[in-house]
């Protein structure tokens, strides 16, 4: 199906209409550092938690603040992120009249742990990993919500690759719709400009679990690189850009035999779904979703050049609406009673169909569909610190978001450090009942 053949009700918006008048939405497009829809720049002055300025809390830490005489401001941080150069245009992810309620319990949990040998609090994990929200919720109640950053819970922020857990929803619930036949249905039956390609024989099992085998690594440090091209690229002939770029790429694993991430192999997923259905994947992410479960704020889904929402990341929504999509994987996709996702998809989504060696330094022991599996539950995951984790067993959900340096995220240090933090909001959880 064609960009042009393309049914859409969701509604384009522009950079230009960043600063729109009033009853026009305006969204902030900037990557990661999206502070809010009053303005697309962050917020000036000492960045901040509840309990005031970071200056107290930095410790000695190799983190991803600057430090200039012990203070990071919100200005800093967003210049150290680099995103200022990326606007681009969003569909609207509506959302419907009634809101899923998150009730707060009265007492908050207040968790403090050792992290190699150092004190460490919520406040002091905020600031030295540079966190713009953290909640938890245990049996559907809010224990914990804290924001920095400048950040408040009106303001939405960049999921990156956490958007690839919602677009495995979106998979879910287009087979359980019959757009989708199943997940051994090849990808060229809905992406029909992928055949005589390396995607021959990919199946959408293969694409949710990475491993298409096509020739290709995440990189994202050089505008030229193929991770870049896919996404940023021109139109050629009328062909989206990532089926484009990708379609040109050599096969170098059977499908289903290596597991390589591939930013670019969801982009093809979302698409995909988009063709099945017949119209945009942000207004379908409203019918079975945002609507229906009740999630309190618009999302907003960045698009490419074909118009096609990215798969693979740019999702922004709050922090409470982050949260809202781990207790939906809680209740198994099931909306009111109806069946959103195919009986026992969450279950086999959240599966480790793909096993990696056992690593110390690392929480995540596997990998599902587009969820990444860990010790007692499971997760979604993005760049510069992007988190929904999942415990189901202890109906525990814990939802972060963080503009930490991007070197810096990708390390075991920020890794190890991070899943002290989950550990202890987690356990801390767990007493509160």
């Amino acid at each position: 199906m064609t960009k042009e053949s393309r049914s859409t009700d969701s509604e384009l918006l522009r950079p230009d209409m960043l600063h729109a008048p009033a009853g026009v939405v305006s969204v902030p497009l900037v990557a990661s550092n999206a502070y809010g829809q009053k303005s697309s720049q962050p917020p000036s002055g000492t960045a901040a938690v509840s309990s005031g300025s970071c200056g107290s809390n930095l410790i000695s830490l190799e983190g991803p603040l600057p430090k200039p005489n012990g203070v990071a401001t919100g200005q800093q941080l967003f210049r150290r992120q680099g995103f200022t150069r990326y606007v681009r245009p969003v569909l609207a992810v509506r959302r419907g009249a009634n809101v899923f309620p998150l009730p707060t319990a009265k007492r908050q949990i207040s968790p403090e742990w050792k992290w190699k040998g150092l004190s460490m609090d919520v406040d002091r994990h905020m600031c030295n990993s540079a966190v713009s929200g953290v909640i938890v919720l245990k049996d559907g109640v809010v224990v914990l919500e804290r924001y920095g950053l400048g950040r408040t819970h009106e303001d939405h922020w960049n999921g990156q690759s956490v958007t690839k857990s919602v677009t495995s929803i979106l998979v879910g619930a287009a087979i359980q719709d019959g757009y989708i036949s199943s997940v051994d249905a090849p990808v060229t039956d809905y992406v029909p400009e992928l055949k005589d390609s390396a995607y021959d024989a990919v199946s959408v099992r293969h694409l949710l679990t990475m491993t298409a085998g096509v020739a290709e690594t995440d990189d994202w440090s050089s505008p030229t690189s193929t991770a870049n091209r896919a996404w940023s690229g021109p139109m050629v002939d009328g062909i989206d850009p990532t089926v484009a770029v990708m379609r040109g790429l050599p096969r170098v694993h059977s499908p289903g035999a290596n597991f390589v991430y591939l930013t670019a192999d969801a982009d093809i997923a979302a698409l995909m779904i988009s063709n099945a259905v017949g119209r945009s994947v942000a207004e379908y992410l409203s019918d079975k979703l945002w609507r229906p479960f009740g999630m309190e704020r618009d999302a907003f889904w960045s698009v490419n050049l074909a118009l096609h929402e990215r798969g693979g990341g740019d999702l922004q929504m709050t922090l409470r609406d982050f949260a809202r999509i781990g207790q939906f994987m809680l209740r198994g996709g099931n909306v009111g009673g109806i069946q959103v996702l195919p009986r026992g998809w969450v279950s086999d989504a959240t599966t480790a169909h793909v096993k990696f060696p056992e690593a110390a330094t690392s929480r995540q022991l596997g990998y599902g569909y587009f969820w990444w599996i860990t010790k007692d539950g499971y997760e979604a995951g993005g760049a510069y610190g992007q988190v929904i984790a999942i415990f189901p067993k202890d109906e525990i959900v814990i939802a972060i978001n963080a503009a930490a340096d991007y070197a810096i995220a990708r390390s075991d240090d920020y890794g190890q450090r991070q899943t002290a933090f989950i550990e202890a909001l987690r356990s801390a959880a767990l007493r509160s009942h």
